[in-house]
């Protein structure tokens, strides 16, 4: 493998003239620096990232952090960070932290280590503190993580009252919720909606809120508890799809027929939704849109340094399928 001494005696210049080049950085004439471009394409030299990214104190690199990859919401909101990421000649890193304390700062280190240029996270786990000690661009993303870090979401609270509303349309009496881990900005918010269209009602009872904790399984015991506890409960507003889609086979097993005798509405819109029988009806979140935003906010904060980003916040939308019965 040609090193830049080869590259160097080749064109019969310094290799402090060939770095010159190779960053663009410092005058070198035309002919010297066209000399040189051929001695690299003769000798196939490829220049060390590592050793150009500690020159130049950027790495081109942009890494994303997501708490569950195993949640397909992650992998399409990845899809669209690294789309943008790409497009500005950024590599792509994908970190699955599992919504570990441990091992975020683990990441947080070594991507540091290696000059990344800036990094999106979606946690529930991050103190402030500890990202008060980064000087590396950050963007939130899904979540809030504080008032200070820019961040992109959706109107979680809204899109909640709408939930249920729609719930309350097609003729549901008694409806829960099942909610994601308490850790979690969101699932607040998706409480509160929630509660919003219920709390003052003459049927509402602090059991029919479970957590599922944003997990298929999870998902299926607590509304397994839920309907043997409150076979009354006709409706559930579920915080997220996975969850949603746990609530389906729940009612399945129980021998529970959805729509007739209940219906579930979900909340993100992952493509998932609508594969399962019945298809879930989902409060969609815009989420490729989501993901390019903070890529674009990102790369705009990296590239000028005194850029604030605000916090944008994208609105959710009905998509009515086999889940819920129709509008009266």
């Amino acid at each position: 493998m040609a090193t830049i001494k080869d590259v160097a005696k080749l064109a019969n210049v310094s290799t402090a003239t060939v770095s010159r080049v190779l960053n663009s950085n410092g005058y070198v004439n035309h002919s010297t620096k066209v000399r040189v471009n051929e001695s690299i394409e003769k000798l196939n030299y490829r220049p060390n990232d590592v050793a150009r990214s500690l020159f130049k104190g950027r790495s081109k690199m942009i890494a994303l952090f997501v708490p569950d990859i195993m949640n397909p919401f992650f992998p399409e909101l990845a899809r669209a960070v690294e789309d943008m990421t790409n497009r500005h000649g950024y590599t792509f890193v994908l970190c699955n932290t599992d919504d570990s304390i441990e091992k975020e700062l683990t990441y947080f280190n070594a991507l540091q280590q290696k000059s990344v240029d800036g990094i999106i996270v979606v946690s529930s786990s991050i103190t402030n503190n500890y990202l008060d000690t980064i000087d590396t661009p950050i963007i939130a993303l899904d979540r809030k993580l504080s008032s200070s870090l820019p961040s992109v979401t959706v109107n979680n609270r809204v899109g909640a009252r709408e939930a249920v509303r729609h719930l309350k349309a097609t003729g549901c009496k008694r409806i829960a919720h099942l909610c994601g881990p308490d850790s979690v900005s969101n699932t607040t918010q998706r409480m509160r909606g929630y509660l919003d269209e219920v709390k003052d009602t003459e049927w509402f009872l602090s059991s029919y809120i479970a957590s599922g904790e944003y997990n298929f399984e999870k998902a299926m015991e607590a509304t397994t508890a839920l309907l043997t506890a409150h076979p009354e409960i006709d409706g559930i507003f579920v915080a997220n799809d996975v969850m949603g889609v746990g609530a389906l086979k729940a009612a399945e097993a129980l021998g529970i027929h959805v729509p007739n005798e209940l219906s579930i509405i979900g909340y993100d819109g992952i493509a998932l939704g609508n594969t399962t029988t019945p298809s879930l009806t989902t409060m969609a979140q815009p989420i490729y849109e989501i993901g390019t935003r903070a890529a674009e906010m990102l790369i705009k904060q990296i590239n000028d340094p005194s850029h604030r980003p605000k916090n944008e916040e994208l609105s959710v939308r009905l998509i009515e399928r086999q889940s819920t019965k129709a509008r009266r």
